[in-house]
């Protein structure tokens, strides 16, 4: 019988920099973009199962939350779980991102850990491209004016994807937090788009904008974050920032006048926009779709509303990717991480190894 391999190919947040270094911020961002559509494409619930994700949310000693989303893909012998952790306060608080998280891949052969990796990046990747995605769909394609509520960091991701799908002209801009909205220009220099950035009050951003992205930490409860507002009759937007119970972005009318489709429907029902709305009034999921689009030709002409939540399809499909560059990169580390000593029923076996080792030792000395 053949030894299995018993290491873990661990990314660190060097190896995934160096990764976007290399093969540039467009090309991960353009693939990403073109495989997620695939997988929604492909997404076969008899094959792919995946669970509402659960966690720990709590007030103390600050408002987060930590959660873990599953998938197992039967096909590829695959279990792909993603541990992410809010902290809304992280920014002001300890300068660190908002979104912290990390993704990994099992084994179902015999459960080892395949590979671990650094998902901060990966998220913000991940979050933008299915934007893209589902705004290829539902919004206009000549689509021109970008508004963003919320500067933060998903806002660069936003801008990013939907930038590769859409020639955006102008970017406006609102954010409670001043500096956010002063820095947001120079942050975004990297992508070398040319296109106009201006802040805004939310009357025109929302009034003028063909497409809107809502990235905010508003707090469970506050929400929405405008309400009796025109826009545009075929405005499309990307709903991002609603991940707790109670916490929403967007006004009821103005859902129950779109067309609205969620990520992962069950999971936005409990924690998403969806969790305002009756049944009914939740037209159909991202991968349907997608995988039935003949069926909505007609959606880019009216109101709509895309339901982010987070689905570890996305995440699932960023891993791959980025493992497949680090592979060919000779980057991440093989690491021994869990404890499979030689003989599998004695789990101190690794201490008689250690005897055996220090008197063969001994006898090459003398």
């Amino acid at each position: 019988m053949p030894k299995l391999n018993n290491k873990t190919l661990v990314f660190s947040r060097e190896d995934i920099h160096e990764i976007v270094k290399h093969v540039g911020l467009n090309q991960i961002m353009d693939e990403l973009i073109h495989r997620l559509e695939i997988a929604i494409k492909s997404f076969d619930p008899s094959t792919i199962h995946i669970p509402i994700r659960s966690g720990f949310n709590y007030t103390k000693p600050d408002s987060g939350l930590v959660e873990w989303m599953p998938l197992y893909n039967e096909l590829k012998g695959d279990v792909v779980i993603k541990l992410v952790g809010y902290h809304p306060n992280n920014p002001d608080k300890h300068q660190i991102p908002s979104v912290i998280s990390t993704i990994s891949s099992y084994d179902t052969t015999t459960g080892q850990l395949k590979g671990i990796m650094d998902g901060v990046l990966l998220t913000a990747f991940r979050t933008g491209a299915a934007s893209a995605v589902c705004s290829k769909y539902l919004a206009k394609p000549e689509s021109k004016v970008l508004g963003l509520i919320g500067c933060g960091a998903q806002a660069v991701t936003q801008l990013h994807a939907l930038s590769r799908i859409f020639n955006i002209e102008k970017v406006l801009i609102r954010d409670v937090d001043t500096e956010a909205m002063i820095s947001f220009g120079s942050r975004c220099e990297v992508l070398n788009l040319d296109l106009e950035i201006e802040t805004t009050s939310l009357e025109e951003l929302v009034g003028e904008s063909d497409i809107i992205c809502t990235a905010t930490s508003i707090e469970p409860g506050a929400g929405p974050l405008f309400s009796h507002l025109k826009t545009k009759a075929s405005v499309h937007i990307n709903a991002v920032g609603a991940d707790f119970p109670n916490k929403v972005e967007l006004p009821l009318d103005l859902l129950r006048n779109s067309f609205v489709c969620p990520d992962f429907l069950e999971q936005a029902k409990i924690e998403g926009e969806c969790q305002k709305l009756e049944d009914h009034e939740i037209d159909t999921d991202l991968a349907h779709l997608i995988q039935n689009e003949m069926n909505y030709a007609d959606l880019q002409n009216q109101m709509s509303v895309f339901d982010s939540t987070g689905w570890v399809v996305e995440d699932n499909v960023v891993m791959d990717l980025f493992m497949e560059y680090g592979k060919k990169l000779n980057l991440g580390q093989y690491i021994e991480i869990e404890s499979l000593t030689g003989d599998a029923k004695s789990p101190y076996d690794f201490i008689n190894e250690s005897v055996v080792a220090c008197e063969s030792n001994e006898k090459q000395i003398r």
